[in-house]
């Protein structure tokens, strides 16, 4: 897989610093050509272009990873498509179903696959959390609580923009509604309050989300409190809790009932660009494929409607 990464985001770091087995990084593109360059020298990156449009028709790559702000995830993930390359998207993809699908479509007809890249599904301990839950390790589910936060004051960072659809849910409440998607299935009726700040966006949002069976999870993102993370699945037999489960380089434990349970190291990064490759090879399926893209969407999406409206949405 040859890999070309189309801005210079600061996540594209994270990638770079462990390509597997079979996965080249040769290109990288910004809108400043000087930029392209000295990015390219400082990681020995063989190739650099000018514009985004010039990535796209480098016939030295077949797969982009597309780290730009929200707002221009989905027109460069379908010019992405329409020249032929595979594409890795940074999360979320939209808030808008409707382009999720539009998306996803488009690759199907020409052949390529697009991936949403929600690093922390690719980690072992997403796995062995689902696994614990589905073997009852816990007994049945009732409960799920997760957050994700830190304090973000400068109003010039991109997340803090408006006009590219930054905001808390966004950029990491996405992590809490995908954990809980990963142990309860799709949620049946969502509710959200957001804060907004100076800028307009939502620098703190609060979810509740209610899944068959009687199972209701809540969460909170937050850009205005200090550093944190966890999830909690409680059942009537027990919890399960993961200390680090979004960013586990952070560092913490996965316990059942307050015993630690071992899990392999790993880079979510590396395994991430691992199962993209091979997907790209038709030896797997992406770990994260259309549906669970469409329905991290469709979640997103209610949760903006319901802190509009005041009253809980049916995701859809």
């Amino acid at each position: 897989m040859k890999l070309g990464l189309l801005s210079t985001a600061k996540i594209n770091e994270a990638v770079l610093q462990a390509p597997p087995a079979g996965v080249e990084i040769v290109a990288v593109a910004s809108r400043d050509g000087t930029r392209a360059q000295s990015y390219a020298n400082e990681h020995g990156i063989e190739r650099a272009h000018g514009s985004y449009e010039a990535l796209l028709a480098d016939e030295g790559i077949d797969t982009v990873y597309i780290s730009l702000p929200n707002l221009l995830h989905h027109e460069w993930t379908l010019k992405a498509i329409a020249a032929g390359k595979h594409v890795l998207v940074e999360k979320p993809y939209s808030r808008r179903a409707a382009e999720v699908e539009e998306a996803w479509d488009a690759a199907a007809r020409a052949g390529v696959v697009v991936m949403e890249a929600l690093m922390w599904r690719h980690h072992p301990q997403a796995a062995l959390a689902r696994s614990l839950v589905d073997e009852g390790a816990i007994g049945r589910l009732s409960q799920i609580r997760t957050t994700f936060g830190f304090l973000l004051l400068d109003l010039g960072n991109v997340r803090m923009a408006a006009d590219l659809e930054g905001g808390a849910l966004m950029d990491i409440g996405c992590y809490c509604i995908s954990g809980a998607r990963l142990l309860a299935g799709e949620p049946e009726r969502v509710f959200g309050e957001q804060v907004l700040g100076a800028s307009g966006v939502d620098v703190a949002f609060h979810g509740t989300l209610r899944f068959p069976d009687d199972v209701v999870a809540q969460f909170d993102a937050s850009f205005t409190l200090p550093q944190r993370q966890r999830l909690e699945a409680v059942g009537d037999g027990g919890t399960l809790v993961l200390e680090a489960p979004w960013r586990s380089d952070w560092g913490g434990r996965v316990l059942v009932n307050d015993e630690p349970i071992d899990v392999p190291a790993a880079d979510p990064y590396t395994l991430e660009l691992a199962n993209l490759r091979a997907a790209i090879a038709g030896e797997v399926e992406p770990l994260l494929g259309r549906e669970d893209a469409l329905a991290q969407a469709r979640v997103i999406e209610a949760l903006y409607l319901s802190a509009e409206s005041g009253v809980a949405v049916r995701p859809a």
